[in-house]
């Protein structure tokens, strides 16, 4: 049975002093790995402050595994202090690259879902793994063009990373989405073909529709076909711990609670539903929330 940590939120500054100020009832937050790889200062300042009574996910998205370049082992050096200085539950990236010869575009790249990128992919995880001392999670990203030469489809190519290189899942549900639609695929098709057993974390998130096709944006709460995605995820998965990520035009922090308060609501709800009514059907029931949460959850009266 996986670890749940329940329902998170990513750690935005907006909100940093009133989470220490009124502990709100989110089970964990996911922190951008790169906004804290510094001596100091008051984002570091703050994230200790709110790892005292909060689980932490470590997110980056500069490790460019697909990236044809070298390693970037100053990155990595990096990110491993921080994962000492943070102690984080995990540390997870994007199956994807980001830059060569140096250079980082600052977009995560789809790569060419072929032979030889899974041979060079599951190589590169697997020194990655050695060199942190522990497993890592890599995302599904959202993508606007294909390759010609690819010989496999994205699901098979991602279960197919996770199994060479053993690594885990973080399972984004709107780039899913927002890529089958780009693509013209079954998003459905693409959850049934994902190893659950390795899906440890959910990623939740809003995008813009342009009529043709849709960005990933993060910009706006999740839409309902997300919202549907997610359920069939949790039929297919169970329950795994999840977060909803926002990056811009970033909402007080009572709606992005009562959002998660969405995703707790369909959660459980899918999982009763699930035959049997009995949650341990899907692969892990909701886990006893840590002694935090429970604290926090008195203390709010319903907060989420």
């Amino acid at each position: 049975m996986r670890n749940s940590l329940g329902f998170g939120l990513g750690l935005r500054p907006p909100h940093y002093a009133q989470i220490v100020e009124t502990r709100p009832a989110v089970g964990w937050f996911e922190i951008n790995s790169e906004n804290f790889m510094v001596p100091g200062g008051r984002p570091l300042h703050w994230l200790d402050r709110i790892r005292s009574d909060y689980p932490i996910a470590m997110h980056g998205v500069s490790l460019s595994i697909g990236s044809t370049a070298p390693l970037d082992r100053e990155y990595l050096r990096q990110v491993k202090a921080l994962a000492q200085r943070v102690q984080p539950q995990w540390i997870s990236d994007h199956l994807c690259w980001t830059g060569v010869a140096g250079r980082n575009t600052h977009d995560l790249l789809p790569l060419p879902y072929t032979e030889e990128a899974l041979a060079h992919v599951a190589e590169r995880v697997r020194m990655v793994q050695d060199f942190l001392g522990r497993r890592i999670l890599l995302e599904n990203v959202s993508s606007y063009v294909a390759f010609r030469d690819s010989r496999l489809s994205e699901w098979e190519f991602l279960a197919e990373i996770a199994r060479r290189a053993d690594c885990l899942i973080l399972l984004d549900v709107n780039n899913i989405y927002v890529s089958a639609v780009n693509h013209e695929f079954d998003a459905l098709e693409y959850l049934e073909a994902v190893p659950a057993e390795r899906v440890q974390q959910i990623h939740l998130a809003g995008h813009e529709n342009h009529g043709d096709y849709l960005v990933d944006t993060h910009d706006t709460e999740v839409p309902d076909p997300v919202w549907d995605l997610y359920a069939a995820a949790v039929r297919r998965c169970g329950a795994v711990s999840t977060m909803i990520e926002r990056d811009d035009h970033i909402p007080p922090l009572a709606e992005l609670c009562t959002e998660l308060t969405r995703a707790r609501a369909l959660c459980e709800a899918t999982l009763a539903a699930l035959p049997g009514s009995n949650a341990d059907a899907a692969g892990g029931a909701r886990p006893e929330p840590h002694s935090g949460e429970r604290s926090r959850a008195r203390a709010a009266q319903g907060t989420p």
